[in-house]
């Protein structure tokens, strides 16, 4: 009886170590078995995830340089190198100033394209960015500089932005001008000209038009005689752009008088 009950004993033990551990003896072999939870669950490594190729963009432009006020195109064309098809998502047009930052946001075509049309202020470098979609990964394309030239609208709205800016004599800006030194700073600004500090010299400068041809964004010299002793900029419709004399304002205002001269410096 009590061999019989140490052998009972025993069987229970090794039974008991056996389910513990999660084995089964089947036909006198040890076999492992797996947790039912660890079965169903699906393993994902980041090798996996980065086997995603990288889409393959092609990049086309408009015009690579556009007048002051003017839209330039930019299009983008996303696909997917593994199957020749079109990636879905989301692309970013991406401006770069002082860092990439995102000026628009565009949904892929179903020939995976999308278009952006941007009206860039000053001259500017794009790139197109595609966030990334369960079949590829995330990609951007090659950067496009876009040079935005001067124009008499540039010219202008350059000096607007100064308006109600004190007359100081000597002054060339940015919040106090002599007329000079207002003509000056506008134009340096826009074009990159360098003009002399002085209304005489000034009307030496650039091409030489006709009072009938004057255009939006031209330089208007006053004069006594032949001496220049006003500079200002020709607004349009009669009126001029300028910093007058002492106690004033820059501001827009009708033209004075006949005689002066026009100088087209863009």
């Amino acid at each position: 009886m009590h061999q019989s009950t140490s052998s009972r004993r025993g069987k229970f033990r090794t039974g008991s170590i056996a389910l513990s551990l999660g084995l089964c003896l089947c036909a006198g072999q040890l076999v492992a078995t797996q947790p039912a939870a660890a079965a169903t669950t699906p393993v994902v490594t980041a090798s996996a995830a980065a086997t995603r190729p990288l889409p393959k963009v092609t990049q086309s432009v408009s015009a690579r340089t556009i007048a002051y006020g003017k839209s330039v195109r930019i299009t983008s064309k996303w696909i997917n190198p593994e199957t020749g098809k079109a990636v879905t998502g989301k692309v970013r047009l991406q401006a770069y100033r002082n860092g990439w930052k995102t000026w628009q946001t565009g949904t892929i075509r179903s020939d995976g394209s999308v278009t952006f049309y941007s009206k860039p202020l000053a001259s500017v470098t794009f790139r197109t960015a595609y966030t990334g979609g369960g079949s590829v990964r995330p990609g951007i394309s090659s950067r496009v500089l876009i040079t935005v030239k001067a124009s008499g609208a540039k010219v202008v709205a350059e000096a607007s932005k100064h308006k109600g800016a004190l007359y100081k004599y000597g002054a060339t800006g940015p919040s106090r001008f002599d007329c000079s030194g207002f003509t000056l700073y506008v134009y340096r600004k826009t074009t990159g000209r360098k003009l002399p500090h002085k209304a005489n010299s000034q009307q030496k400068y650039g091409k030489a038009v006709s009072k009938s041809k004057k255009q939006v964004g031209d330089l208007i010299v006053y004069r006594s005689g032949s001496y220049g002793y006003h500079a200002a900029i020709y607004a349009g419709n009669g009126r001029i752009w300028d910093s007058p004399h002492s106690g004033a304002r820059v501001s827009k205002r009708k033209m004075f008088g006949g005689n002066y001269v026009v100088r087209r410096l863009v």
